[in-house]
């Protein structure tokens, strides 16, 4: 199992954890509500083909039931390339069976509690909480970044929340174990 797929459980894992403490109806109703017929986050990023390692990682750092759970969560999600970026061996160290917590830690960093849209970043400079408990920062003036990651494709509809693809993997402050 690759690192990249492992950091992806990770973070599932998390965004189940802490989907309530983020959610909220932001007035949308109709575009707030869940298609049943879509497939959940896991799913999702399965069939989209450019997170293997993501998947593998949520599935490493045992996180893939949560991802599955009822949400909503959003999920900004490194694509195979952004783990591919690491450096050399820090994704098979992360996906070693002793450092699970910390690959855990990891991908919920990437996770937040309900379901953000783009639209509801743009403009906007903020700080969130992740499922992991650390804040990211996120910054929608100029396209959206978080932590200085760009989004590179926004609004990925899963049944349980959405994705937002970004192109780097986000590391959380003072992590204090090795990568």
């Amino acid at each position: 199992m690759t690192f990249k797929s492992t950091l992806f459980v990770a973070i599932a894992a998390t965004a189940a954890a802490i989907a309530p403490a983020f959610a909220g109806d932001h007035g949308d109703k109709d575009k707030m509500s869940y298609d049943k017929k879509k497939a959940d986050i896991v799913d999702t990023a399965v069939n989209a083909g450019s997170f293997t390692t993501l998947v593998a990682a949520v599935q490493a750092a045992g996180l893939e039931e949560t991802l599955r759970g009822e949400g909503p969560f959003t999920v900004f999600a490194p694509t195979d390339d952004a783990f591919a970026a690491l450096p050399e061996g820090t994704l098979d160290n992360l996906l070693k069976p002793e450092n699970k917590d910390q690959l855990a830690g990891i991908l919920t960093y990437h996770v937040v509690a309900g379901k953000t849209k783009s639209k509801d970043l743009a403009g906007k400079t903020l700080t969130v909480a992740t499922v992991n408990g650390a804040d990211v920062e996120i910054d929608g003036t100029d396209g959206v970044t978080v932590n200085g990651a760009n989004v590179v494709k926004a609004d990925v509809w899963a049944s349980n929340g959405v994705i937002h693809v970004i192109d780097a993997v986000i590391l959380p402050p003072a992590e204090g174990g090795e990568s």
